[in-house]
């Protein structure tokens, strides 16, 4: 295994400055001073590995996207049925790593801004096509086609609400019952939607 670069280790400690002083300031007026301040280093030292507040904030962005892919990618690895990797879809959306208060806040910040900002648009639409595509595959060997559009709708609504109420929670987000409550909603709609 290779060395961690300190260019490396400065993008992201400057990426998780980000997350914190998203949530904490706003989006729309957090400044590059406060954000360099959280990671203990100058507004220009933003300049130099970003370019821009817009890059940085595309990078974190991009980061946040990690996240999910890998948590996707750990849980598709063990998933063995159609059921299984739907519960993966939606396990990984609810990641210890990922299903944060800062995080979540982060997240719909950056996707409320997405209309106003084209390199945000872009990952957005990456995002929710990638998702979108998850649900489809799974939910086809589920559902009859007359009715899989409607619970995929349905699960990814259900989720952006739980993101949205857990970007303003007041107490510590819990994972594992998001998970499980998720589940549960999924299994609700499979039976209510199933042929026979």
């Amino acid at each position: 295994m290779g060395r961690t670069r300190i260019r490396d280790i400065r993008h992201r400690e400057l990426i998780d400055a980000t997350v914190s002083a998203v949530h904490q300031r706003g989006y729309a007026v957090v400044t590059m001073a406060e954000i360099a301040s959280l990671a203990g280093a100058s507004a220009a030292s933003i300049n130099y590995y970003f370019g821009s507040k817009e890059k940085l904030m595309e990078a974190t962005m991009r980061h946040l996207m990690t996240l999910l892919k890998q948590a996707m990618l750990e849980r598709y690895a063990t998933a063995q049925t159609p059921l299984d990797r739907l519960n993966a879809v939606l396990d990984a959306n609810f990641s210890d790593r990922l299903y944060t208060i800062e995080q979540c806040s982060v997240w719909v910040q950056f996707w409320s801004s997405a209309p106003y900002v084209p390199t945000l648009a872009r990952l957005h639409q990456i995002n929710r096509a990638r998702v979108t595509s998850h649900f489809r595959a799974e939910l086809g060997a589920l559902l009859s086609p007359a009715r899989r559009e409607t619970v995929r709708v349905a699960l990814q609504s259900y989720m952006d609400g739980v993101w949205l109420e857990a970007a303003q929670a007041a107490a510590p987000l819990q994972p594992a019952r998001a998970r499980a409550e998720a589940r549960e909603v999924a299994a609700l709609l499979l039976r209510s939607n199933s042929q026979g």
